[in-house]
């Protein structure tokens, strides 16, 4: 019988891979929370008119790469692209936005039916912030804050850069997609298909092009700053002038747009040029008329989401022995014999009371010594404790360091917790 391969784009995360991932998850839990934001959940499956209203119907996302279904009654059924959506009707529809300005964050899956790569998998996770109901620029400068402060915590602030710009309020961007369709009409037959559907549904997706040709055309090209109104031009300085009081880097790109409909004012990503092409770990922005275009009161919002795919492959990149570091084995218990199993368990439990942290597995195998000895040594641990039936009738348990010359020795439990005490 053949074996059932996983879905193209779907992947497994093995034992192997998931410290990476552990460490994460638990820093973005431990930075966000420090800054008030709570955790919210949501179904991963939405209604598919959710995201036509929020994502924008002539969107890539929408028309080409959303996994859609009718269920039993014939509803079309969506599995969630994106989070913000999701997160808005949420917000909705438990009254969330009602008493407070919440500040929400969430964690898991997204799917888009793409072509993987390096960075891009079909089942792809998100981590992401959303703040409701504070229009100043001072809610973006808290995220750039809190996501620089995540940097830290995982040690790659070195590696990432971030990139700010303003798309300007609605009639902006209405000015700038006519001045780039003027612009490029002298070129269309230079255009790729992509090129050219961007410019008929949506011209400011063309800025995100990947054709060496039009980024070439693009240094000649208008620049959205020059049609940005009075309103936005004033809120987005502000927001520069706090990243400078806060002597938090960034670049103004001109070309930076993304690539949903329910962006207004800023837009941001933080880059790196470790992890290949797929380059952008954190995106997000502003969205002041989302809200009310799903259904609620007018209310605006701001928010960005990290690629956790791409976080996991820059923190590979050059912190392995951080990851080794903080996640590896300490101490392999080996059993000699049947008998010495329950035993290892109760002892365990007494090192961790008064060890919390320490990484301790037991090996019920019952292999040969030799074996168990050779797992012990591949685990990584440092320590090997060993029980058999010589240390049961002296209710010891027999010491052997695994990473130096050190002779075995047997102690009773109290000393070997002094011992252990000291990895």
């Amino acid at each position: 019988m053949s074996k059932i391969k996983p879905v193209r784009g779907m992947n497994d995360i093995t034992p192997q891979e998931i410290r990476s991932w552990q460490i994460i998850e638990s820093s973005i839990r431990k930075v966000f929370s420090s800054y008030g934001y709570e955790e919210i959940r949501f179904p991963i499956v939405e209604k598919v008119s959710l995201f036509n209203r929020s994502i924008g119907e002539s969107t890539d996302i929408v028309t080409k790469e959303m996994y859609t279904f009718e269920d039993k009654k014939g509803e079309e059924i969506a599995l969630r692209p994106e989070g913000t959506a999701s997160c808005v009707r949420a917000a909705i529809s438990n009254n969330l936005l009602r008493t407070d300005s919440p500040r929400l964050w969430y964690m898991g899956p997204m799917f888009r039916y793409e072509r993987p790569q390096k960075g891009r998998s079909r089942q792809f996770h998100q981590a992401s912030l959303e703040a409701y109901g504070i229009s100043d620029p001072y809610m973006e400068a808290e995220l750039l804050v809190v996501s620089s402060r995540l940097w830290k915590d995982l040690g790659v602030e070195n590696d990432i850069s971030l990139e700010v710009n303003t798309l300007g309020n609605e009639n902006t961007r209405k000015k700038y997609k006519e001045a780039l369709l003027d612009f490029f009409r002298p070129y269309t037959k230079d255009l790729d298909e992509d090129s050219l559907k961007n410019l008929r549904k949506n011209p400011l997706r063309i800025m995100d092009s990947k054709s060496n040709k039009v980024k070439k055309f693009l240094l000649e090209a208008p620049k959205i700053i020059d049609f940005v109104d009075d309103e936005s031009r004033v809120h987005f300085d502000e927001l520069l002038h706090v990243l400078d009081d806060l002597k938090l880097p960034y670049i103004v790109n001109p070309k930076l747009v993304r690539g949903l409909d329910y962006y207004n004012k800023t837009v941001f990503e933080w880059k790196t040029d470790k992890i290949g092409a797929q380059d952008t770990v954190c995106a997000g922005g502003r969205y002041d008329t989302l809200v009310q275009d799903l259904g609620g009161k007018p209310c605006p919002g701001v928010g960005f989401s990290i690629g956790m795919e791409r976080l996991v492959l820059l923190l590979q990149d050059d912190k392995k022995e951080k990851l080794d570091d903080l996640t590896k084995l300490h101490v392999f218990f080996i059993c000699l014999t049947r008998e010495s199993i329950p035993m290892a368990i109760h002892y365990v439990e007494e090192i961790r009371e008064k060890i919390p942290n320490l990484n301790i597995k037991i090996n019920f195998g019952l292999e040969s010594a030799s074996s168990q000895f050779k797992r012990a040594d591949n685990s990584g641990a440092e320590i090997a404790l060993i029980l058999g039936e010589e240390e049961l009738n002296k209710k010891k348990i027999s010491v052997k360091a695994l990473r130096n010359e050190l002779p075995q020795k047997a102690y009773n439990l109290m000393e070997v917790i002094r011992k252990l005490q000291d990895i």
